[in-house]
């Protein structure tokens, strides 16, 4: 246990995956990517502030909505850093996504909706193609899945 004044309990690399449910090694990948950061002991061992535990869940619920790496890393870095986040801190980061959030959903409710219909992606392989995209007009405007790719 660390007792260095004004450290307060830091967790080791072990306990910070107890306790977040993260496993060690994808923790040291979040400090490459600079999505958390830690201290080194004398013994080189790594060593977290308890606030890490509130940015590993952050960064985990972001990842399972869908949000590209970089974006956590923009977003982390408008967080305090060796403190825990107030409601105002979060109020700041969850408004610097809404608009890109609420575009997912358009696009996931146009994927299901279109899903058993057609994708967009210009591939001619369903009879019904023929009707929705005639000619593969949408094959024009680019590869991939064209009709989930515009708004």
């Amino acid at each position: 246990m660390d007792r260095t004044p004004g450290r307060g309990r830091e967790l080791t690399v072990g306990e910070l995956a107890e306790r977040s449910g993260v496993p060690t090694s994808a923790l040291r990948f979040y400090e490459r990517q600079g999505l958390i950061h830690s201290r080194r002991t004398a013994g080189n061992q790594r060593r977290y502030t308890r606030d890490t535990l509130r940015r590993v869940a952050f960064v985990r619920v972001s990842q399972r909505v869908g949000i590209p790496l970089a974006r956590i890393r923009e977003a982390l870095a408008l967080l305090p850093e060796e403190r825990t986040p107030t409601r105002e801190d979060w109020a700041r980061v969850s408004l610097s996504w809404r608009e890109d959030l609420n575009s997912r959903i358009r696009q996931l409710e146009r994927l299901r909706d279109d899903l058993t219909d057609c994708i967009g992606c210009g591939c001619l392989s369903l009879q019904r193609c023929a009707l929705a995209n005639p000619y593969d007009r949408l094959g024009q405007e680019g590869p991939g899945p064209r009709r989930l790719l515009t708004p």
